[in-house]
């Protein structure tokens, strides 16, 4: 089993998670969900209706929401389709999440597992955080370090692209 540790003490996401949050209600505009991101410069934002977390809209869901003649175009209907469609048009409602004891470790597995760059961060159904891959990189760039706890080789799996051996 592997854990992120900082001076051997196990990291939890409480440590390294941001909780200055920019969120945006499911009513809002993908046009006002680009600006925020742009403006703060992240890729996603958690979206709440009557503050509870509902969805995750992220750069690509807006992205993918124009239709290919617009963006080549890239005319000022750009602006008005963005403003016609809200975020909960294009949110994803699968959001998966985690406590802030949260190892750190674990949330690093369910964003390399499927394949998302963060998490929201719940206490109690309450949002209080996002950890996101760039905090990830934040723990390891500042010294941080997985440490691989001891286990049996029944219990090891083969990395992705392992060959067997022939003998």
């Amino acid at each position: 089993m592997t854990q992120m540790t900082n001076n051997g003490k196990r990291v939890q996401v409480r440590d390294w998670m941001s909780t200055k949050l920019f969120v945006v209600e499911t009513f809002d505009s993908i046009a006002v969900a680009r600006q925020l991101m742009a403006k703060q410069r992240v890729n996603q934002l958690p979206v709440t209706e009557n503050e509870t977390l509902v969805g995750i809209v992220t750069d690509r869901d807006i992205r993918d929401a124009y239709p290919t003649s617009m963006l080549i175009n890239r005319g000022k209907e750009i602006d008005e389709f963005a403003e016609k469609i809200t975020v909960e048009e294009v949110m994803s409602h699968n959001v998966f999440v985690v406590k802030p004891d949260t190892n750190l470790s674990d949330a690093v597995k369910l964003l390399r597992k499927h394949r998302i760059g963060s998490l929201p961060v719940l206490d109690n159904k309450e949002l209080v955080g996002i950890i996101t891959r760039s905090d990830i990189l934040d723990f390891v760039l500042s010294g941080g370090q997985l440490a691989q706890a001891k286990v049996s080789n029944k219990s090891t799996k083969k990395g992705r692209g392992a060959k067997k051996r022939k003998k």
